[in-house]
């Protein structure tokens, strides 16, 4: 039987977890003494322990966190998960948006502040906060919550896009993060649909087509990038089912996760190369996974996301049966260091926190799995993961006896469980230290950016845009450093300084740091600065990281220069790299008749190699028809 490409999760998970779910002996669960039990069911990864910060009924069913500069805990709660349930309205007055603090340094939390709770807000997917300013991510809109005399409470709600489909759905809006540009990154799964302005008005990228999953051309999930204010909007991957938030390291690579039709075993990870095709439907005629084609797949898991399809970017791992929740990319000192340098990830079902640490291998990237915490106890289901100050993480638990389905065993509130932890070195203790902040100097700022906490990178980078050239002699300090992440934070507040941005354009493109020389082709890319210049100075570096980004560049442009540029980066295809290939093939969009000319004009009659014949297979040219 065919199958059709889902827009909404299937009415149960796999089989595993479907049979976890049940009432019975969901009160056993609930209390500290249960949570005490359950806490030495948990199994930290090697040199690390883990400690309760925070328990019902102080915080329960806990969908996603994130951490201030305060290391304040901010959590979106999920009582009433799934409205047209029986259980569905548990709390009448709607979900709240918690800050959890530890008031008296014991590492438990004791003070509980409601920032926010309505029927807007039913078990939100995404939290991001910004100084004074939260952003919530839940379908239909992107909700802006302002505290405007500090007091812990929203005194002011703004809409930031609406109109996203998957209301009440786990495929919908998930998180914002803020990058090191300055800018937002999120994300949705392909209940989302697309993304319209608060006055209805549907989102049109930069290129003026409108954002939605027609087929026209983006399909199903997809990955943006924004200005705060939601303004200059770019799809920079799309072809998702359900990708549950975006990570964004230092260099501004992005990291995600991806769930397939549940019981397939194809979870997995992506790095999510730009304006790439991620394949979990036929990207030319929207077809499902399970439809026989050309040169299909032998296995399930690959099958299921197209990977044998011209046009669809490789996965970075395939982790097996799962549904994956939240994401992070930790850049901290603090955790031993086969965690760092690594992203962070949560799967509910086989209950586990893991850590990959991606490794550049050709145009792509490779990555081992490292477990971070996982538990014998069936009701552990980690939500989500964030780096505090201190760099020690917190783990959301959701705690149930399963996961997704549009179920849950907890349905009476008095009975309803959640949990956060703090996982740190061994032998460290349950204490978190915050850092004290100095924002009102360039000094002060720039020890904040070096932070491992999201949040205060934040406020470091919105104080440092702000003085401009006064805290150039700091950030060159930083820039000169040996710390290649914060060599790259500096980077990206130095380049932005008003006339010196070539001066650091040109600096990035000649460092050693072949990381750093690709993102001055991601900056002058997303900035829409002039790339043509960098792409010469780049086009014939060693590192096929770097020519990835100069393939990438090309994207939509039209100009005779560019298709020769192109030419040039295609005669270096070794005709195994993959990664390289689809580069490439983004590259050509919008001019792809004037590529493979350029191309075979270049290699005349020696085209039918390995990698001739695979440039060609993967060229949309009008010479080269499906």
């Amino acid at each position: 039987m065919s199958l059709k490409p889902l827009r909404i999760a299937l009415p149960l998970v796999c089989a595993a977890l479907a049979a976890g779910f049940s009432t019975m002996g969901q009160a056993a669960q609930h209390g500290p003494e249960e949570a005490a039990k359950q806490m030495k069911a948990l199994v930290p990864g090697a040199g690390l322990e883990a400690s309760l910060f925070a328990l019902e009924p102080m915080v329960v069913n806990p969908t996603n966190l994130d951490i201030d500069a305060k290391g304040r805990v901010w959590v979106t709660e999920g009582a009433n998960y799934r409205t047209f349930q029986k259980w569905g309205k548990l709390r009448p007055e709607g979900d709240r948006i918690l800050i959890l603090a530890d008031t008296n340094g014991d590492g438990t939390a004791d003070q509980q502040t409601v920032f926010y709770q309505g029927q807007d807000v039913n078990a939100a997917l995404g939290i991001c906060v910004l100084g004074n300013k939260v952003i919530v991510s839940c379908s239909p809109n992107v909700l802006v919550f302002t505290d405007e005399d500090g007091d812990g409470k929203s005194d002011k709600k703004e809409v930031l896009f609406t109109g996203i489909a998957g209301a009440d759905h786990d495929h919908a809006v998930h998180a914002f993060v803020f990058g090191p540009d300055g800018k937002m990154y999120f994300n949705f799964g392909n209940a989302g649909r697309q993304l319209k302005r608060p006055d209805g008005s549907p989102v049109k990228d930069r290129y003026g087509r409108d954002i939605n999953d027609s087929g026209r051309p983006f399909r199903q999930g997809m990955v943006f990038r924004s200005n705060i204010d939601g303004s200059d909007v770019e799809v920079l991957g799309h072809n998702f089912r359900n990708n549950v938030e975006v990570c964004v390291d230092s260099f501004g690579r992005m990291w995600q996760s991806d769930n397939d039709d549940d019981g397939n075993k194809g979870v997995r990870i992506n790095y999510v190369m730009d304006f790439g095709n991620f394949g979990y439907t036929d990207e030319m005629t929207g077809a499902g996974w399970g439809q026989k084609r050309t040169n299909w797949e032998q296995d399930i898991p690959s099958r299921h996301w197209h990977l044998n399809d011209p046009g669809v970017v490789p996965n970075l791992l395939l982790t097996g049966g799962g549904s994956p929740t939240g994401i992070m990319f930790y850049e901290g000192k603090l955790l031993p260091t086969q965690y760092q340098n690594a992203i962070i990830h949560c799967d509910a079902g086989p209950r586990v926190v893991r850590a990959y640490p991606p490794k550049a291998d050709g145009a792509g990237y490779k990555a081992e799995i490292v477990n971070v915490l996982t538990s014998t106890d069936n009701w552990y289901r980690p939500s989500d993961v964030c780096t505090a100050p201190d760099g020690s993480l917190y783990i959301a638990d959701w705690n149930d006896a399963g996961v997704g389905g549009h179920n849950m065993a907890d349905q009476k509130l008095e009975t309803m469980t959640g949990r956060i932890y703090r996982v740190a070195p061994q032998g460290s203790g349950p204490k978190a230290t915050v850092p004290k902040l100095d924002l009102t100097s360039a000094s002060g700022c720039a020890a904040a950016l070096k932070s491992p906490n999201g949040a205060t990178r934040y406020l470091a980078w919105t104080q440092l845009n702000a003085m401009q050239a006064k805290a150039k002699s700091e950030l060159e300090k930083l820039w000169k450093s040996n710390d290649q992440d914060v060599r790259a934070r500096a980077w990206n507040l130095l380049a932005r300084i008003k006339g010196s941005e070539q001066q650091y354009v040109d600096a990035a493109a000649g460092d050693k740091n072949e990381a750093i020389r690709a993102l001055a082709l991601r900056y002058t890319r997303a900035e829409k600065r002039e790339t043509l210049p960098v792409i010469k100075k780049l086009m014939n570096d060693p590192s096929a990281q770097v020519r990835r980004e100069c393939a990438l560049s090309l994207y939509r442009d039209a100009s005779p220069e560019a298709a020769q540029l192109w030419a040039a980066l295609a005669k270096q295809y070794d005709g195994k790299d993959r990664w390289y290939l689809e580069a490439l093939g983004i590259g050509a969009d919008g001019h792809e008749d004037a590529c493979l000319e350029a191309y075979l004009s270049a290699v005349g009659n020696s085209w039918n190699t390995a990698a001739g014949r695979d440039i060609i297979w993967r060229s949309r040219s009008k010479k080269t028809p499906a």
